[in-house]
């Protein structure tokens, strides 16, 4: 049998420290590890059904991007085939910063510090670029950008639509409310009206993922609200794109030049 739950008791700076909270239970070695394999069976099947959903979204169709919308960053203008900086892949993190604003959202803010040169290097060895796009004008972005110590490449959208058009910039007066996917009556009979409630220009987070094909951009997925949380590193960000992760066990198949074997050193 399993034994009670037990309280935490530690020291700290030789003051022995006690904490009432309800905390696992304290068992055998056998006993863990029993229970720890009926986990893991339990764990395995969402990890297969994550492969399955996985292979249906590089099985998404795209849409080709045919506007010409303008970014801003240290070194000029640039278009959205700009952003690629020449890899096949480009994933564009929304971060909310409204022109008005001196500051970027603390939300977004605490995703970006999470943001490693590692990370952007395994996606750059995957044919796969990440910037981050707000709509506030460059120099606020500098600024911002300087006082947290970010390295990650960030462009201002400032005087274009491609905020409104990829919903995480919400405006009546500019193209209907739409976020994740839900008009304003859908959100209300749902219940997460939440989101595009508040005064016009609203803010609102997301990630968008792209493809080019030469010249050609194509868009293959979005993702807004919780499903930022599916971005837990490197491999988390290949699965939502449309090569995934580019290894040899993947599905669908053909979708690697150079399939890798499935070894998480990001070599190749």
């Amino acid at each position: 049998m399993f034994g009670m739950p037990d309280r935490l008791n530690t020291k700290e700076s030789g003051q022995e420290r006690g904490v009432d909270v309800s905390l696992p239970q304290v068992v055998s070695r056998e006993e863990w590890l029993r229970a720890r394999k009926e986990l893991l069976v339990k764990e395995k099947e969402p990890t297969r059904q994550r492969d399955t959903l996985n292979a249906e979204r590089r099985r998404l169709p795209m849409v080709k991007i045919e506007k010409d919308y303008v970014f801003e960053d240290p070194d000029g203008k640039a278009g959205l085939l700009d952003l690629f900086e020449g890899r096949l892949q480009l994933i564009v993190s929304h971060f909310m910063f409204d022109p008005s604003w001196e500051d970027g959202c603390s939300s977004c803010s605490a995703g970006a510090d999470e943001m490693s040169t590692g990370l952007l290097e395994h996606l750059h060895v995957r044919d796969t670029s990440l910037v981050y796009v707000s709509r506030a004008p460059l120099h606020k972005l500098e600024r911002y950008k300087a006082s947290k110590g970010w390295s990650f490449p960030w462009y201002s959208s400032y005087g274009s639509y491609f905020n409104y058009d990829f919903h995480v910039t919400m405006d009546d007066s500019v193209t209907p409310v739409e976020y994740n996917y839900r008009t304003r009556a859908e959100h209300e009979q749902a219940g997460t009206s939440h989101y595009v409630e508040g005064d016009q220009p609203i803010e609102e987070p997301g990630t968008s993922f792209f493809f080019r094909n030469g010249d050609d951009v194509f868009h293959t997925y979005s993702m807004y609200a919780r499903g930022a949380e599916m971005t837990g590193g490197s491999f988390y960000f290949l699965d939502l794109t449309a090569l995934g992760r580019q290894e040899e066990w993947e599905e669908p198949k053909g979708r690697a030049s150079d399939a890798r074997v499935s070894v998480p050193d990001f070599s190749s």
